[in-house]
C-alpha cells in the first residue's frame, strides 16, 4: 500500500530563456494554495493526499500541468476554482475533473 493515497506533483519550473513554462503560468503559486487547501481540509499526511514541486514535466504545450498519482492523471488549470475542483472532485470525491483532463 502507498503512503499516501494521492501524491500530486505541480510542474513549477521557471525558464531562464523566457520561453513558455508552467513557472511563469502560475505554478508555484497555484501549488502553494493547493498545499494550504489541502492542509485546511485536514486531506494531508499519511493514507490522504501530498502536494510536492515538480521541475519540468516536459508538457510545456499544455501547461500549467499536475499529475494525481497512483492514476497518473494529468491537468491543466488557469485558476484557483480549478484547483479547488481538483481537490473537491479527484482527491476528496475520487473522479477525474474531464474538462481540465490533458
Amino acid at each position: 500500500m502507498s503512503y499516501y493515497k494521492y501524491h500530486v506533483f505541480f510542474c513549477t519550473n521557471q525558464r531562464e530563456d523566457g520561453a513558455q513554462c508552467c513557472g511563469a503560468s502560475g505554478g508555484q503559486v497555484m501549488r502553494d494554495y493547493a498545499k494550504k487547501q489541502i492542509k485546511t481540509l485536514g486531506l494531508n499526511g499519511e493514507g490522504q493526499c501530498r502536494i510536492n514541486s515538480a521541475g519540468c514535466m516536459d508538457r510545456c504545450s499544455e501547461g500549467p500541468v499536475l499529475v494525481v498519482y497512483p492514476e497518473g492523471t494529468w491537468y491543466t488549470y488557469v485558476d484557483q476554482q480549478d484547483i479547488d475542483d481538483i481537490i473537491e472532485h479527484h482527491l476528496q470525491g475520487g473522479q477525474v475533473v474531464e474538462r481540465l483532463k490533458i
